[in-house]
């Protein structure tokens, strides 16, 4: 009704924050929730960055396993910079999983999230990276620009681009301010693999052509989706002929 429109909308006619937020789509919200918790907690001194940042010797000797996980959910103490992260995380990793590639299937984007991680995390050994985070986000802005080919993008006014240029054009203004490109290019690497992967392949000639190369764990489809319905061949494990 009308009463409750009101209390989603502010006087100004914008949306209210917790209307913001809880239209953000389940897999995104968590992720844009436990990096602010987590910038938050460093920046009250509840928890140090040294505690969070990758580091395969303290996994190995000191059995510190979280160290797998904290590492994407770090971006640096509170600035410009992590408000700029927190902006990219929110607009292409929502815009992905609403979108047509993964609307209703919440199990494969996290798939497709943890394939991402999996892969950095043995890529870091070589890479000197000992925060993953923004490869991840990186990740997500390359795979949304190859899925999204035609759309316009336009770059502060300066010039217009095809959204697949966009995790290249971001690189280039990131090293013009002096930033190390390797961060951004293991994102575009790894979504790169995974666009190569899940797009590709399956339309290539030969045995894999139709085929998934990804699969989404059944549990997963179970925790997130509930259960999956068995009639006229719908089935648990993957649609053979979708493309994401």
């Amino acid at each position: 009704g009308g009463g409750r429109e009101e209390g989603r909308v502010s006087r100004w006619g914008r949306m209210s924050f917790d209307a913001w937020y809880f239209e953000i789509p389940t897999i995104t919200r968590w992720y844009l929730t436990l990096s602010v918790l987590t910038t938050a907690c460093c920046f009250f001194d509840l928890i140090s960055p040294f505690t969070l940042y990758l580091n395969f010797r303290l996994i190995v000797e000191k059995y510190e396993f979280w160290r797998i996980f904290t590492n994407f959910f770090f971006f640096g103490m509170p600035s410009l910079d992590f408000v700029f992260h927190m902006y990219f995380l929110v607009r292409y990793c929502r815009l992905l999983e609403e979108g047509p590639s993964f609307r209703g299937r919440s199990a494969d984007f996290l798939t497709m999230m943890l394939f991402g991680a999996l892969l950095m995390l043995c890529i870091a050994p070589f890479s000197s990276v000992f925060f993953l985070g923004s490869s991840l986000t990186f990740m997500m802005v390359y795979v949304w620009g190859r899925r999204n080919e035609t759309f316009p993008m336009n770059f502060l006014g300066l010039f217009n681009f095809p959204a697949p240029w966009l995790p290249w054009v971001l690189l280039a203004f990131s090293m013009l301010l002096g930033a190390s490109p390797v961060v951004d290019l293991i994102g575009i690497f790894v979504g790169h693999v995974y666009y190569y992967l899940e797009d590709i392949v399956p339309r290539m000639p030969g045995r894999f052509r139709g085929k998934k190369v990804i699969f989404t764990p059944s549990i997963l489809k179970y925790l997130m989706e509930g259960p999956q319905l068995l009639n006229e061949g719908e089935r648990v494990v993957f649609n053979a002929d979708a493309n994401g």
